[in-house]
C-alpha cells in the first residue's frame, strides 16, 4: 500500500504542472461521488441525491465505486484515479474505517476537498462526515424489536462487514440497546457481507442452532433480503420478528407481507444531496459543519402511510 501511494504521489507532481481540466476551466466544479458499491438501491438513492446537489449547485458529478462492498482495494483504486484526475471533491462512503485513511489524507495533500458520507474513517481530516447516526438508530431497532417480542426470549444479530464503521456502530448500538432489556438474550451474531446469499445462510444457521429464537435484528438492505427469504422459506412469517436497516423495493414489501416487522429508515437521498452541498461550500470557504445528521424512523405498518413515511420512503417520486 505505501508503495502505490508513494508511485502515486510522484505522479501528481507531474500532474500538478498540468493544465486545468475543462470542468475547472469553465469554472463548474467537478465532484466524485464514490460509495461503497454499486449493486444496492440505497446507493442508487445516494446517487440521486447527489445528482440533484450536482444540478443545483454547477457540479459536474462523477459516480464511480466499488461492484461490492467488500472490495475495499478497488475503492482505493478509484480514489487515487480521482486524485490524478484532479477532481475538485471527493464524496465518500468507506469501504473500511482504517483502510481508507492514507489515501484520504493523500487527497486531501492534493488539495482535494473530501467529505464522507454513511461510513466515514477513524480519522477527522474529511471537512465533513454526512451520516445517520447509526448507533441511535440500532438502539431504536432494538427496542422496536423488544417491543415486538414481549421484551424477552432470544435474538440474533446479523451486522454485515466486519471493519465497515457503519457496520461496527449498528452492532455496537443494538448490543447496547438490548442490554436495557434484561429477559432478552442476544444468542448469535452472524455477518451477511452485504450479500444476500449469505443474509439468507446465517439466517438458516440461526434458526437451526437456536430453535427458540424470537426476533433478529439485520443491519443493512441485503442482509434483511436474504433474512426474509430464509424467514419465508422456513414458514417462520410473523414467528420470528424481524427489524431491518434502509428500504428497499424488496424490503417494503417484505414489510407488506409480514416477513418483516419494522424499518428502520435512513435517507440515503439526503445524504447525496448534502454530501455535495457541503463539498461545494467547503470548497468556496463557506462554514460547514463537522457532522450532519441526516436523521433516522422506524417504520412499521401502522405508520406506513403518513405521509412524512410515504416522502421518506419514496423520495424520488
Amino acid at each position: 500500500m505505501k508503495y502505490l501511494i508513494g508511485t502515486l504521489m510522484a505522479a501528481l507532481l507531474v500532474v500538478g504542472c498540468g493544465p486545468k481540466a475543462p470542468s475547472e476551466q469553465d469554472g463548474q466544479l467537478e465532484i466524485a461521488v464514490i460509495p461503497k458499491g454499486l449493486a444496492h438501491q440505497f446507493w442508487l438513492t445516494v446517487k440521486a441525491g447527489a445528482d440533484k446537489g450536482g444540478e443545483e449547485f454547477n457540479a459536474k458529478i462523477i459516480w464511480q465505486g466499488p461492484k461490492k462492498e467488500t472490495e475495499i482495494v478497488e475503492q482505493i483504486n478509484i480514489i487515487e484515479d480521482m486524485i490524478s484526475r484532479r477532481v475538485d471533491a471527493i464524496v465518500m462512503a468507506a469501504c473500511d474505517e482504517n483502510a481508507l485513511i492514507d489515501v484520504v489524507q493523500l487527497a486531501i495533500d492534493a488539495g482535494i476537498t473530501v467529505v464522507t458520507i454513511d461510513s466515514g474513517i477513524k480519522s477527522d481530516i474529511p471537512v465533513s462526515f454526512v451520516a445517520t447516526d447509526n448507533i441511535a438508530g440500532a438502539k431504536a431497532a432494538a427496542r422496536e424489536l423488544a417491543r415486538l417480542i414481549g421484551e424477552e426470549g432470544e435474538v440474533g444479530l446479523i451486522p454485515f462487514v466486519k471493519g465497515a464503521a457503519t457496520s461496527e456502530m449498528r452492532e455496537r448500538g443494538f448490543k447496547a440497546g438490548i442490554k436495557e432489556f434484561p429477559n432478552i438474550e442476544l444468542v448469535s451474531t452472524l455477518y451477511s457481507e452485504s450479500d444476500a446469499a449469505k443474509g439468507m445462510a446465517v439466517t438458516e444457521d440461526m434458526m437451526t442452532s437456536h430453535g427458540d429464537l424470537k426476533g433478529i435484528f439485520v443491519a443493512s438492505e441485503p442482509g434483511a433480503i436474504g433474512c426474509a427469504q430464509a424467514i419465508s422459506a422456513a414458514g417462520k412469517k410473523g414467528t420470528i420478528k424481524v427489524v431491518a436497516f434502509d428500504a428497499s423495493d424488496k424490503e417494503i414489501a417484505d414489510l407488506k407481507n409480514g416477513a418483516l416487522q419494522a424499518l428502520v429508515v435512513q435517507n440515503p437521498y439526503r445524504m447525496g444531496y448534502l454530501g455535495v452541498k457541503t463539498a461545494v461550500d467547503a470548497i468556496n470557504k463557506r462554514p460547514v459543519e463537522k457532522r450532519i445528521d441526516t436523521g433516522v424512523m422506524v417504520v412499521t405498518m401502522e405508520n406506513f402511510n403518513d405521509p412524512e413515511v410515504q416522502k421518506l420512503l419514496y423520495p424520488t417520486r
